[in-house]
């Protein structure tokens, strides 16, 4: 086998990146916005509302009115069955919103998981908002509720993607009639960011009804994209300039008391009490300073566990709500495995003391991002405090497309007094004065999202090291309603530092063609069906194959939403480190050695409208060293609408290897009860056992909304050893916060 000689890699990546630069730019340059013409003028009230899911305030009388839907599934090429009237205002504090949801001619109750925030929006029967203040195409808000009440509010990023992370002030009420539901909300502007002046905002609605089987929108969304699209937005016109929300000061304290112990070590029962808070301040309507001092996120979930065969570090997503809000700017800069900033790095291994994130627009064409937090030393680790700085930074070019550069900065403290972690020490981890990670990045959106794509370059600095610390990527998609063809190449250097991101694998080069044929018959139950082949391959610096996954499958969609894949997979790999294929400790596989395999999978997922659903996975097929791997994995889910939401989550693991490792098994078992009383009181139970790690963990949190974004939480959290059964550590926190709005 030829080997390429390390000097030839810049020459062979050149080519990519000059095609994605020709492709890039030359697609960038349609402006047009496609449904501009979908226009909904929006006036002052005449006479208070009352948010209370009646319709007969004066107000709405005279207020602008959007109808007519389009339907965007199950097929995009007419008006909607189902009608869907929606209204808007404003006065000097509030935007309001009346949507009149009527029914079709299916009868039977309506579809929601529960009372629960932030619900699955394939699951429910729900109306949406989604708005784009700046009318970028790019960043917003969405807001809306489901049939029974449960609220939705999240940012928007990427053109269309959301994040239900985010929490904020707002009001609604939903109230069910004989022939309609109606949702009525207000949001307060001091909610969103918005740039004094611009009278004219993106703006959609989208309707979900699932016993029609229908979604959609009022202005049209081709049905390959999610109805969160901004680039197929219609435009709210201001008859008037949007009021300024004053002053944009809130306040947002907390305390909590716990108790806890660790049966393990066998040391007492440790009772602790915390206080803190956040603070946000609004620089400008659309700029916002985000402050903390001694955070506490004992109420956010805990991660869903998986069984873990991969060679490489799993990702875990940032549930905190101080770094959400812009959050994009600084986590989703690059690929979802080249990350060079991960937030969930802050502040898990050390307590966070304090920090600061200034985030926003300055106007329609630059977006900023800056943020600094302090942590403070672990003496029993030799964890020194550390500082992370990010500062990041955005500008529109094009219609929707933009530039953006990013800054990271680690820089640790001297050790800790006492600590034993010394240079010679090698049972302490040592830590670098500094990592510092600079990078831009230029996203390809067209103005009617049909090519999207990305070019990145980054660049690490560490102490001590010197060169192979550049990492480089590019990637492009078109994405028809016929076809979808995607390319990526990766390559991430040998010595490229990533302390505060998620790079988990390093020194290779990786191309990834995928493409993807849909067929749309006429009739009968099947919606659409067609192949998708996908390839994967890995290569190091000397261009010699290490790796390569290649995928072909065939996707079957039936009109009432449910799908079938079946699928054949091939395999191989070259390992670079020993690697025990168990993940459990046993032996490990020399470096150096090769294997591959053929897998076949079959993929079920089921009709959304049933009280009972399900998505069931399973694959057969041969591993390393010659053995066989059974993986079936699947979650099931029973609702007793509207007030209980169970769902099980059920994955179960066999290998068949030669010895040393022999037949192992592992069984992942994940209950989910999600009780809500009201849409104001949930209860939340999660139950966890993971044989592979050997632990079962309990996680209950009652959650009592007593005002919007102020919150009252009891958090019980427990860890057993399965075999003996025994407790391993156990905590229970009693929790309390206020949202006060100067």
């Amino acid at each position: 086998m030829y080997f390429y000689p390390v000097s030839k890699l810049t020459d062979i990546v050149k080519p990519y990146v000059l095609f994605f630069v020709w492709c890039l730019f030359s697609i960038a340059s349609f402006a047009q916005k496609k449904n501009y013409s979908y226009q909904l003028h929006i006036q002052p009230v005449s006479s208070p509302i009352k948010i209370d899911g009646d319709a007969d305030d004066i107000a709405w009388q005279t207020a602008a009115t959007a109808d007519n839907f389009f339907m965007v599934l199950p097929m995009d090429t007419s008006f909607a069955e189902v009608k869907t009237v929606v209204k808007v205002a404003f006065d000097k504090q509030n935007l309001y919103l009346l949507a009149v949801c009527y029914n079709g001619k299916e009868e039977g109750p309506y579809m929601v998981e529960s009372l629960k925030r932030d619900f699955s929006f394939l699951k429910n029967d729900n109306f949406l908002l989604f708005i784009d203040p700046f009318d970028d195409r790019t960043n917003g808000f969405t807001f809306g509720a489901n049939a029974a009440g449960a609220q939705w509010d999240g940012t928007m990023y990427e053109g269309g993607k959301v994040d239900l992370s985010w929490d904020n002030k707002w009001y609604s009420v939903v109230k069910n009639y004989d022939d309609k539901w109606i949702l009525e909300a207000a949001i307060p502007f001091k909610t969103i960011r918005f740039k004094k002046g611009i009278r004219e905002w993106g703006i959609n609605f989208s309707r979900n009804d699932l016993k029609s089987k229908e979604k959609s929108s009022w202005a049209p969304v081709p049905r390959q994209f999610p109805t969160a699209s901004l680039a197929y937005t219609g435009t709210l016109v201001w008859d008037e300039p949007p009021p300024e929300p004053g002053p944009n000061i809130s306040l947002i304290p907390y305390a909590l008391v716990g108790v806890s112990k660790d049966y393990e070590k066998r040391t007492p029962a440790t009772f602790h009490h915390e206080i803190g808070g956040d603070a946000k301040i609004g620089i400008t309507s659309s700029l916002n300073l985000d402050l903390t001092v001694n955070p506490d996120f004992s109420q956010v979930d805990v991660d869903q566990q998986v069984t873990n065969l991969s060679r490489f570090e799993l990702f875990y997503p940032e549930k905190r709500q101080f770094f959400l809000e812009n959050g994009d700017q600084f986590s989703n800069f690059g690929y979802p495995t080249i990350r060079p900033f991960f937030s969930r790095r802050i502040g898990l291994d050390a307590p966070i003391r304090a920090g600061a994130r200034l985030s926003g627009k300055i106007d329609k064409n630059w977006r900023i991002g800056g943020m600094d937090m302090q942590t403070g030393a672990v003496d029993s680790a030799g964890l020194p405090s550390q500082n992370f700085a990010v500062i990041a930074l955005q500008r529109k070019i094009f219609s929707r497309s933009n530039i953006g550069f990013i800054f990271i900065n680690k820089q640790s403290g001297d050790p800790p007094s006492g600590s034993t972690s010394q240079p010679s020490d090698t049972t302490k981890t040592t830590y670098n004065k500094y990592n510092r990670n600079i990078g831009m990045e230029f996203n390809l959106a067209s103005s009617n999202n049909i090519v999207p794509g990305k070019l990145l370059l980054l660049k690490s600095f560490t102490p001590g090291v010197k060169g192979q610390d550049w990492t480089q990527a590019g990637n492009i998609l078109y994405a028809s309603k016929k076809w979808n063809l995607f390319f990526q190449y990766e390559y991430v250097g040998a010595s490229y530092n990533a302390e505060v991101g998620y790079v988990p694998r390093k020194d290779y080069l990786k191309l990834n063609p995928q493409m993807t044929r849909n067929f749309f018959p006429k009739g009968g139950i099947v919606l659409s069906h067609g192949p998708q082949i996908t390839s994967t391959y890995y290569f190091n610096t000397a261009l010699h194959r290490t790796d390569n996954e290649s995928v072909l499958a065939y996707l079957v969609t039936f009109r009432d939403r449910s799908t079938i894949t079946a699928s054949v997979l091939h395999d191989y790999v070259e390992l670079l480190a020993p690697f025990d294929p168990t993940n459990s400790g046993k032996d490990s596989l020399a470096t150096g050695t090769r294997h591959w395999w053929n897998t076949a999978g079959l993929d079920i997922l089921s009709k959304p409208q049933s009280l009972f659903t399900y998505a069931l996975s399973f694959r057969y097929g041969g591993y390393y060293a010659n053995g066989e791997k059974l993986v079936l994995s699947g979650t099931l889910g029973y609702r007793f609408q509207p007030y209980v939401s169970i769902l099980m989550n059920l994955s179960y693991s066999n290998l068949n290897m030669p010895q040393p490792w022999g037949k192992t098994s592992f069984w992942l078992v994940g209950p989910r009860i999600d009780l809500t009383l009201t849409n104001k009181l949930f209860l939340t139970t999660f139950l966890q056992y993971n044989q592979q790690s050997q632990n079962m963990n309990i996680n209950a949190r009652l959650q009592w909304r007593y005002k919007p974004a102020s919150d009252i939480f009891l958090v019980y959290t427990d860890n057993y050893l399965p075999a003996p059964f025994a407790v391993r550590n156990r905590e229970i926190v009693l929790k309390f916060n206020y949202w006060w709005n100067l």
